[in-house]
């Protein structure tokens, strides 16, 4: 079974055993969440976010709908993720462009990931790094907007 914190709001039905819900923390119904995860205070994760096994997502983050998380993600503290290229106040896209994070990748705090933006397996996103473009397999990214420094190796 999973453990929800009594002072999270969680409507899902569909979260993983051994996965932690921390306080203040507000998962949609809608959304999917893996096993043994670790979802910590002041998160959000939106309907139609899929999250997968064993990740971490800290404080301060927020999953809008289409966003899909790999097994084995770690997304740092505040980092921000969109799913709108163009966003207006109450004028909404067709469909909303999600981020994809592949298997392993690392998310830094305070990075910011735009819309349709895909991270690779096992890449890194530095701290405070503006993803704008996908990020190959095992690329290390910094900066804004980010670029690869280097990659890791096994």
């Amino acid at each position: 079974m999973p453990k929800i914190h009594p002072l999270s709001d969680v409507k899902s039905s569909h979260i993983g055993k051994d996965t932690r819900v921390w306080q203040y923390a507000v998962v949609f119904d809608g959304a999917v969440i893996g096993e043994n995860c670790n979802i910590c205070a002041h998160t959000l994760i939106e309907k139609g976010v899929t999250v997968g096994n064993n990740v971490t997502v800290k404080s301060g983050v927020y999953l809008w709908e289409g966003t899909v998380i790999a097994d084995d993600v770690f997304i740092g503290p505040n980092a921000t993720f969109t799913n709108d290229a163009m966003p207006r106040s109450k004028i909404y896209p067709e469909k909303f462009s999600g981020i994809t994070v592949k298997r392993g990748a690392s998310i830094g705090a305070n990075a910011t990931i735009l819309p349709g933006v895909t991270i690779g397996t096992e890449a890194m996103v530095g701290a405070g790094a503006v993803v704008v473009v996908d990020v190959p397999d095992r690329a290390v990214v910094v900066g804004n907007p980010a670029k690869v420094i280097r990659y890791v190796n096994k």
